[in-house]
């Protein structure tokens, strides 16, 4: 077995490690056939507001061209664009090119396989098929669960499943969450992944979470006022997390009934970009219209833009016509300065909320 002294920080031993993969190949006459249909297999994807659906491939056999037909886990499409490493636009890949293609009808999970098909028929026609069987996985599942009750079944004796929802901003969140939350499983508790993707909390969302009673996780993501409102109504537990150890620490304690103060979240308002102010010297101040409740100067703020939250800061000023004030209420309109952020468009959610230090009571 060929083994390399290898060390990132002193930047040693690179060199010999690309010679010996080179040598090894070349022994084992490791090679792939360009002249046929393309696989390959998913390194990350996301959802672009404007492109949509976005994948990087790692094509391990064939061409892959622009216009061909692909299905790629529950998911199929046309290539409709293909960019290399360099964010440069072209029309063909051979194996071992990593490449960033838009045309997917959603969003892959990682290392999941990417075939190209015959005709788009077809892979439409996989991709059915594979979309039923997991509907049918999932709407199969039953059993529900919420944190602060976890520990009171516990106490019960009774053998409980943990079922989740995972939503977040990039597939690669989905799965390092996922893969820890499932490491947590023990004899009273296993814990299930039932679904996971990427985008914002949907309605959809909610009803499963309702049917399999499930708890859902949003990772940089956030509902809207509507589906926020449909979740409260069903009952439906939403956890919202910006750092993965928050999230595997706070059902890690659930668990095994070690649930410390912990900062709960309250939404003060909300309020609409309405328009867009450019001050030299200061920076964008945000015209907005207060939609619900009411924005408070010095109070946190997050930006969503289509579901996700692009930022997260502190109201810095708000305004009225000229005057600073310290808060202003629904139905009123002002002018918001967000501390250190400036790329503010029309059309964009800013949600004032502050954090509460709650200490959670557990069965006696």
């Amino acid at each position: 077995t060929i083994f390399v002294n290898v060390s990132a920080k002193e930047q040693i031993g690179i060199d010999e490690l690309l010679e010996m993969i080179i040598l090894q190949s070349e022994i084992l006459e490791l090679k792939a056939n360009p002249n046929k249909l393309a696989t390959g297999h998913i390194v990350e994807s996301r959802l672009d507001t404007g492109r949509g659906a976005i994948a990087t491939v790692l094509v391990s056999e064939g061409t892959l061209h622009v216009g061909d037909p692909v299905v790629c886990g529950m998911y199929y499409g046309k290539i409709r664009i293909m960019y290399d490493d360099m964010g440069i636009q072209i029309k063909e890949a051979g194996p071992s090119i990593p490449v960033e293609i838009v045309g997917l009808s959603g969003v892959p999970t990682a290392v999941a396989e990417l075939t190209v098909m015959a005709a788009e028929k077809d892979a439409k026609q996989v991709s059915g098929h594979r979309l039923q069987k997991q509907r049918a996985k999932e709407l199969a599942r039953t059993s529900r669960m919420s944190l602060e009750k976890l520990y009171e079944k516990l106490m019960e004796g009774e053998v409980k499943d943990l079922n989740l929802i995972i939503k977040a901003d990039v597939q690669g969140s989905i799965e390092a969450l996922k893969d820890s939350l499932i490491k947590l499983s023990f004899d009273e508790v296993k814990i299930g992944v039932i679904h996971s993707a990427v985008g914002p909390i949907r309605e959809s969302d909610i009803s499963l979470a309702a049917v399999s009673n499930a708890i859902i996780l949003g990772f940089n993501v956030r509902p809207t006022a509507k589906v926020a409102l449909i979740a409260e109504e069903e009952n439906v537990d939403i956890r919202y997390y910006d750092i993965i150890y928050n999230a595997i620490k706070e059902i890690k304690d659930a668990m095994v009934g070690l649930m410390d103060a912990k900062f709960e979240e309250k939404v003060l308002g909300e309020a609409e970009v309405r328009e867009t102010f450019h001050v030299p010297s200061i920076g964008t101040i945000a015209g907005s219209y207060v939609t619900n409740g009411k924005m408070k100067r010095g109070a946190q703020v997050r930006l969503i833009r289509d579901g996700i939250v692009t930022y997260d800061g502190k109201v810095a000023t708000l305004r009225r016509f000229k005057d600073d004030v310290k808060e202003v209420i629904q139905n009123y309109e002002c002018g918001i300065l967000i501390e250190n952020y400036n790329d503010i468009k029309v059309g964009d959610i800013l949600e004032c909320y502050y954090l509460e230090e709650v200490k959670p009571t557990m069965p006696v």
